[in-house]
């Protein structure tokens, strides 16, 4: 594959539009805007979220396109989407999204974050996560979908903040 020239950044609220519908062209665990906004996740929704800090997110471009996303849930600590184009998968752009959302969530004072997880082997995401030192909890969220948990350090080896 050629070189790309990428941007990365953090998602403001005109991303939101594009990530819904980056959501619905995953390779795996896709999620159409129609059901989205069945669950209330409408392009407005999301825009607020991001707009009022409640759900942060990086992004990834290659000019005006959307690549990749990945947001969390600044009030819980959780990884709420981490979503690529499938023909880019496999070049670190996840990892790298994934890795400033646990930046960021670290910043705001979290040393445990989770996500939910598809339970098959055979699903990319499943080992995906490991290998970047995520654990199992052995439980399920509503979707039947596998608990992982990252645990951060203290900054400076201090007491722990929220957890």
């Amino acid at each position: 594959m050629a070189p790309m020239h990428l941007t990365h950044r953090p998602a403001v609220p005109d991303d939101a539009a594009a990530c819904i519908h980056l959501r619905g062209r995953t390779r795996q665990n896709a999620i159409p805007a129609e059901r989205l906004a069945a669950l209330g996740i409408t392009p407005a929704s999301w825009a607020d979220g991001i707009r009022s800090g409640a759900t942060p997110g990086h992004v990834c471009l290659q000019g005006t396109v959307l690549l990749g996303c990945c947001f969390g849930d600044r009030d819980t600590g959780e990884v709420v989407v981490l979503a690529l184009l499938p023909e880019v998968e496999g070049l670190g752009l996840g990892r790298d999204l994934l890795g400033r959302m646990v930046a960021q969530l670290a910043g705001l004072g979290w040393r445990r974050l989770f996500l939910g997880c598809s339970t098959d082997p055979a699903s990319r995401s499943h080992g995906f996560y490991r290998h970047l030192g995520w654990q199992p909890t052995g439980r399920l969220d509503a979707h039947g979908d596998e608990i992982l948990a990252l645990l951060l350090p203290a900054p400076g080896g201090g007491a722990q903040a929220r957890a």
